[in-house]
């Protein structure tokens, strides 16, 4: 039953039931004041200067800087993760804090650190999984003998040479109380890092990513991505034990986890295999669990939260329906708000300052000039060695030369437990840095012919980059030539040995079949 009542009813009952109430309370809090309570309130408030609202303002900062530096690189033809290591740096004190220390006092204040930083590790904890996932191992069976040489040269050349640097290096930068092995088997890893996601990125705004030599490197940089996590397990147990009785028990616990892991990978995959919604919904937080579980255990074991993360997405079907809403969900979220917190974190530990002492600039020059010679070097030569033109084992190398987010993520850890200093650690980010910066440029200097797309098949997951459209992927990202040559790549360079398909005569089309609509290449099983 509807009612109307009059206004002045409305005005009395409101009045007694709401505004005498809400003065009453006022009346009994301020006769509180002269106890006070509410003094010591304000106190503590002022003291805490607004715990939240700083790191909001850090958030806000550092994921406004970086964004805005990975557009302007991208304009000059980088990939925007050179952008936003280099914002990093500048919010931190190579530059903000030596220039103006107050605006990054105020911005990115040394309270909300902490904060920083454990959002930053579950960002590589969560980057790091959505690398396994989009790794595809079977990828890595019937490529061939010139990707078995590339990928494995690429990989042994740089850590002779990183263990050579550490041989030179070791008394003037390792950390006291840090042994020759952990050093030496750190600076190895650190040189022969191959960025994998960035890397496709690369390829994708290059038109590259479907060519052979697109095909070519991402199996050797997933073959080199699953080396260097292993290796760099092997350090960090090296560095977390005494002895060598704990290594190996280290490892063998490692090596059980793992097993355990693909143990259980084929029912994963059929419990993960589904295009229902609400399972798919229910699926990618039964997921995000097991991520943080697993990476809990290896932490617990001794190889760092990343190594089970990795693992976990390496045993699950990123190809499936589950895998790429994780892609798209988690991807978008660690990509637009927890990574960039992480390049902050690192460029304000990176003290570019400390270069200007003691002939710095020459280690650096040292450690850039064997960085590029191992990877760089190592891969042209193996692939010229393998009857591949010079102009293509160029492009090769130079493509393999790409270090960027992954190599980071290698230097924090290295940083964290001690067995790299502040001094080498920013020499070793520069390197970083410059590498990936010449990718572009070194690929485009070896350029003569147009890219052809690979008719036997697209490379090697991951998956196309997120924000990317697929057509952008087939048809090429950027116009311009890539001195891609027609013939396959392990044909000699002089043209010879012809395959049986090269020497079967070209199947015409049929008269009335439309244009454009023969069949498109099939992918290799």
């Amino acid at each position: 039953m509807q009612t109307h009542p009059s206004p002045l009813r409305v005005i009395a009952v409101y009045a007694a039931l709401v505004v005498v109430p809400v003065l009453g309370a006022v009346a009994l809090l301020s006769a509180d004041i002269g106890g006070g309570h509410l003094a010591v309130v304000a106190d503590a408030g002022h003291a805490t200067h607004h715990p939240l609202a700083r790191l909001l303002l850090a958030v806000v900062t550092v994921v406004g800087a970086c964004k805005v530096a990975g557009a302007l690189v991208r304009r000059i033809g980088q990939p925007p993760v050179i952008g936003e290591i280099a914002a990093g740096i500048l919010l931190g004190p190579s530059v903000l804090g030596a220039v103006w220390p107050q605006a990054q006092r105020a911005l990115v204040p040394a309270e909300v650190l902490p904060q920083l930083n454990v959002l930053a590790q579950l960002g590589v904890v969560l980057f790091v999984f959505l690398t396994g996932l989009e790794l595809n191992l079977a990828a890595l069976r019937g490529r061939g003998p010139l990707t078995l040489v590339v990928s494995h040269v690429s990989i042994a050349t740089p850590f002779l040479l990183g263990v050579l640097l550490a041989a030179a290096a070791y008394d003037r930068f390792a950390p006291d109380g840090v042994g020759y092995l952990p050093f030496a088997l750190f600076l190895g890893v650190s040189l022969s890092v191959t960025a994998l996601p960035v890397l496709a990125r690369i390829l994708v705004d290059l038109g590259m990513y479907r060519t052979r030599i697109g095909t070519l490197v991402m199996t050797c940089a997933l073959a080199g991505d699953v080396t260097a996590w292993i290796l760099l397990a092997m350090v960090v147990a090296v560095v977390g034990v005494s002895s060598m009785v704990g290594v190996a028990v280290t490892a063998a616990l490692t090596a059980v986890f793992g097993a355990v892991l693909f143990a259980a990978r084929p029912g994963l995959t059929r419990l993960l295999t589904t295009t229902d919604p609400r399972r798919i919904r229910v699926a990618v937080q039964v997921v995000l669990v097991g991520v943080l579980l697993c990476a809990t255990v290896t932490e617990r074991i001794g190889v760092h939260a990343i190594f089970g993360a990795f693992l976990f997405g390496l045993v699950l079907p990123g190809d499936s329906a589950v895998g790429r809403r994780l892609h798209d969900t988690v991807g978008s979220l660690t990509s637009m708000l927890l990574l960039p917190l992480f390049f902050a974190y690192s460029g304000l530990r990176t003290e570019l300052v400390l270069l200007g002492e003691g002939g710095m600039w020459l280690w650096c020059g040292l450690v850039l000039a064997l960085a590029v010679a191992g990877k760089l070097g190592g891969a042209a030569l193996a692939a010229r060695a393998m009857d591949i033109d010079w102009r293509q084992s160029w492009q090769i190398g130079a493509l393999m030369n790409c270090r960027g987010l992954t190599e980071l993520v290698l230097l924090n850890i290295g940083l964290d437990l001690g067995v790299i200093g502040a001094d080498l650690f920013a020499i070793l980010t520069l390197m970083a840095m410059l590498t990936t910066a010449a990718v572009t440029p070194l690929v485009m200097l070896c350029s003569a012919r147009p890219a052809q797309a690979d008719p036997e098949g697209a490379p090697v997951q991951p998956r196309v980059p997120s924000g990317t459209q697929e057509g952008q992927v087939a048809g090429g990202g950027m116009d311009g030539d890539h001195g891609l040559d027609p013939r396959p790549l392990d044909q000699p360079a002089d043209g010879h040995h012809r395959g049986e398909a090269d020497r079967q005569p070209r199947r015409q089309s049929a008269p009335n079949r439309p244009r454009g609509a023969g069949r498109q290449p099939q992918p290799r099983p």
